[in-house]
């Protein structure tokens, strides 16, 4: 396990430290360029799931935020079987990061409201404000700040149905809990022959097999 646990504690500590600093430095809809027009830390907190989609208001709020815990128990009892059957080190990763980033997104949910004030776009959040907290617990917002916006352009005229309109492509803001869940679900998709391949025999059992045919 100690693989999963250096894993979930790197990625925790740098998606913390990162909206911690954000949430106490910059104001909603505050942008730093990083590199360019391309590489923006766009301050963004959205309600509900990865990339800023939400999911039913305060009531959604919460059973999204109750799916994460017991999505999170779920796959930390998978992965613990995947030790016990030896299984593939990328399959291991793969849930590993899944579960980091799920447990990232969950920390902002479950206490973020309890230990900040309100970002505004013209304040800056408080950690652990005089007043209290902006909401209860399980109801914090996801604090989203990395913002790729590789092509601005303005589409052609006789492109169907959105010529002339404007094109942003990568338009989502998202966080580092975020980009942990794609690259583990990503090298499933891509790995997936390999992770879950059944391993070959021994090669003595092999003869030992052929043997007894014969």
């Amino acid at each position: 396990m100690k693989k999963t646990i250096l894993i979930v504690f790197l990625v925790l500590v740098a998606d913390q430290v990162l909206k911690f600093w954000i949430k106490t430095h910059m104001t909603l809809g505050q942008e730093i360029h990083v590199a360019g027009n391309w590489f923006i830390l766009h301050f963004t907190e959205n309600e509900g799931m990865a990339f800023g989609i939400t999911f039913g208001g305060a009531t959604g709020k919460l059973i999204l935020s109750i799916f994460r815990i017991i999505a999170v128990i779920i796959i930390g009892f998978y992965i613990s079987r995947l030790y016990k059957k030896s299984s593939h080190p990328g399959l291991i990763i793969s849930f590993s990061l899944i579960m980091a980033g799920a447990l990232g997104n969950i920390l902002d949910s479950a206490f973020y409201g309890l230990i900040f004030s309100q970002s505004s776009y013209h304040t800056v959040a408080t950690l652990f404000p005089p007043e209290g907290g902006y909401a209860g617990f399980l109801h914090g917002k996801v604090v989203d700040m990395f913002y790729f916006p590789v092509i601005d352009t303005i589409l052609p005229e006789w492109v169907p149905l959105r010529g002339g309109e404007q094109f942003i492509f990568f338009r989502p803001v998202f966080n580092i809990a975020d980009a942990s869940i794609s690259t583990g679900v990503f090298l499933l998709l891509i790995f997936q022959k390999k992770f879950f391949a059944k391993p070959e025999p021994p090669q003595e059992e092999v003869q030992q097999t052929e043997s007894k045919e014969a």
